[in-house]
């Protein structure tokens, strides 16, 4: 298994976090804050309407404070329940959400290297990852 100790665990998720945040439109909340890939990945599973597990758990964390933080909570819940693929499939299912949360850069508006990105994501199902949450 895949532990916290794994340098491929930290090479990774800094992909994912890179893949995720690169071409993303700046956004601010109706605050200020800088929106992230968190606020992408909860905006695309609430359109599915579906209440994941790993949103909520994330929000019900008190010592996440940033949006980076909670995407990294999120991405890391994922891998250790086998449905980062599941999860972002579900995000990456509406093309106006996309463009209006990326630029045309980005690989998720690319069908081709969405495709590959998912395919990479759902052999990720086969690891077994024990993480602290």
């Amino acid at each position: 298994p895949v532990t916290d100790g794994s340098r491929e665990l930290h090479s990774l998720c800094a992909q994912l976090e890179f893949l995720l945040q690169f071409d993303l439109k700046e956004k601010r909340s109706f605050f200020g804050q800088r929106r992230d890939y968190w606020d992408f990945l909860c905006q695309g599973l609430a359109r599915c309407r579906q209440e994941h597990e790993g949103v909520h758990f994330v929000t019900s964390l008190d010592k996440l404070k940033t949006p980076v933080g909670r995407g990294r909570a999120f991405l890391r819940y994922c891998l250790v329940h086998r449905q980062l693929a599941e999860a972002l499939q579900l995000c990456l299912l509406d093309p106006e959400s996309l463009r209006e949360w990326y630029y045309a850069r980005s690989p998720f508006l690319s069908p081709q290297h969405r495709a590959e990105i998912l395919g990479s994501l759902y052999e990720l199902d086969c690891v077994t990852f024990h993480l602290a949450l």
